[in-house]
């Protein structure tokens, strides 16, 4: 019930859903919830009804984010399903539905969200017609950081970062540093110590970057996408730190009059006809 009264207040565009007159009834579908989530459409039915297992922190999580659900909203909902909200230490997987307004605000400008260990959160449709449709990954594997240091053949194809071996090897020290800098401040948080152990036993080249034992955190840079269709784009790539959350939201721009602007302006033509605004999913 509650899952239903809080789809039913959410209209499809509010979320970057299209909206259709042919709609019966109002809010999102189970679909939508199901897509925006990253579960099954059955999964969400069956909790709507309260059968099955109860669900994960991970299912909860998505759900709060799909549903735009603030603080309160999200912790209401962990207590309904019996399990106990985040609590402090843990990193914050959680977007503000403020933060959500934000992105939906960079309509020109490719925008993600990303949690302290590198969790893509949230992103708007110009992200998704940058680097492709991050719904067809499962939860576990948005996270920047598996997807750099563990590729997985079943993965769909996304647009690769870094034009040269140069910027793919700094890209990399760098989120290793990221990383480290959040073990410190996160200690005690399962999640980014499951995803360590993951990583130093599934890949040598993290393991030496880690032993390396440089820490900080993400700056403002440049950054190259290698576009299926529009080949290579070297665009600023601008973090902004959202720090009662200890989030970052990635922006991506090109000065104007230059080849990169003219591409991303196509983009917004081309790119995004058939994707929604973002998809708040992840794990938590």
């Amino acid at each position: 019930m509650t899952l239903r009264r809080a789809r039913a207040r959410i209209q499809p565009e509010d979320v970057g859903l299209p909206s259709s007159a042919r709609r019966r009834t109002p809010g999102l579908r189970r679909e939508d919830v199901a897509q925006l989530a990253g579960i099954s459409v059955d999964y969400v039915v069956r909790l709507e009804q309260g059968r099955g297992p109860v669900p994960s922190a991970q299912v909860l999580g998505a759900l709060a984010r799909a549903l735009r659900l603030d603080q309160a909203g999200r912790d209401e909902l962990f207590h309904l399903a019996g399990s106990a909200p985040p609590g402090p230490g843990t990193i914050a997987l959680h977007v503000r539905p403020s933060v959500l307004r934000l992105i939906d605000r960079f309509s020109d400008l490719p925008t993600l969200v990303l949690s302290a260990k590198g969790d893509v959160l949230a992103w708007n449709a110009m992200a998704l017609a940058l680097h492709g449709d991050w719904t067809c990954l499962p939860p576990e594997r948005r996270n920047l950081n598996r997807l750099r240091f563990l590729p997985d053949p079943a993965d769909p194809c996304l647009s690769t970062v870094g034009d040269t071996e140069s910027e793919q090897s700094g890209t990399a020290a760098r989120s290793v540093a990221a990383l480290r800098a959040a073990a410190a401040r996160y200690p005690r948080d399962p999640g980014l110590g499951s995803l360590l152990a993951d990583l130093r036993a599934g890949s040598a080249e993290f393991g030496a970057l880690w032993e390396a034992g440089r820490a900080g955190g993400w700056s403002s840079h440049r950054k190259t996408v290698l576009h299926p269709a529009l080949g290579p784009l070297t665009l600023d790539c601008d973090t902004l730190h959202v720090p009662d959350a200890d989030q970052l939201v990635i922006v991506y721009s090109a000065a104007p009059g230059t080849p990169e602007a003219e591409a991303l302006a196509l983009l917004r033509v081309i790119g995004t006809q058939d994707v929604g605004q973002y998809q708040p999913t992840s794990t938590e």
